[in-house]
């Protein structure tokens, strides 16, 4: 059977996959991401193709390391009117972050490409929709403290899986897009694809 590379160090992704029976090997790689996005940008392309596209090179790396594997690259941004966020470097960017996505909309878009042999042969772009909750400054004090510096790892300053969930109102889509892998959509084609037993 076809090995299965999973060319990101997310522990989340991985895991997800793991518990879905699929037998991934895990290689993450290294792409200047804060450059490629700030090229997309200057180029105003769009959330979804900034996140597609980081998620493309990463798969392309991935499988230019591990020739006969299927690669899986992964990427995931915050839409904010139309405005990218990026993982808080310090605990005055989480508490920035949050006190300007408070009571408001935003989305998660999550991507993922499936490469073989240096070719892309399928790919995905999940979003959901939040609606974070109009929390006072004492409850984001506290929960910052709790929370950091884990939630300096994610994309807007916090993780649905854990406290983060307490900050919202309302979640339109797919959890595991929140989790950074729209993996529904995966394994239907890799079940259609015969990767895995379907």
């Amino acid at each position: 059977m076809t090995d299965i590379v999973l060319a990101s160090g997310s522990e989340i992704r991985a895991s997800l996959l793991r518990r879905a029976g699929v037998p991934v090997i895990v290689a993450p790689v290294r792409i200047d991401e804060q450059a490629i996005r700030e090229a997309l940008l200057a180029e105003a392309a769009t959330p979804r193709d900034i996140a597609d596209t980081l998620a493309e090179m990463k798969a392309r790396k991935g499988s230019e390391k591990n020739p006969g594997a299927l690669v899986i690259g992964c990427d995931q941004v915050l839409d904010f009117g139309g405005k990218l966020l990026s993982k808080p470097h310090d605990l005055d960017a989480a508490r920035a972050q949050l006190r300007a996505l408070r009571g408001q909309r935003h989305a998660l878009l999550s991507a993922a490409v499936l490469y073989d042999n240096g070719q892309p042969i399928w790919r995905h772009v999940g979003v959901v929709r939040l609606v974070m909750r109009d929390f006072s400054d004492a409850y984001l004090e506290e929960y910052l403290a709790r929370n950091w510096p884990g939630i300096g790892a994610a994309v807007g300053a916090y993780k649905l899986e854990e406290e983060g969930v307490r900050l919202f109102s309302r979640v339109e889509g797919d959890y595991f897009n929140v989790l950074g892998l729209p993996l529904i959509e995966l394994l239907a084609y890799l079940g259609q694809k015969g990767a895995i037993t379907a």
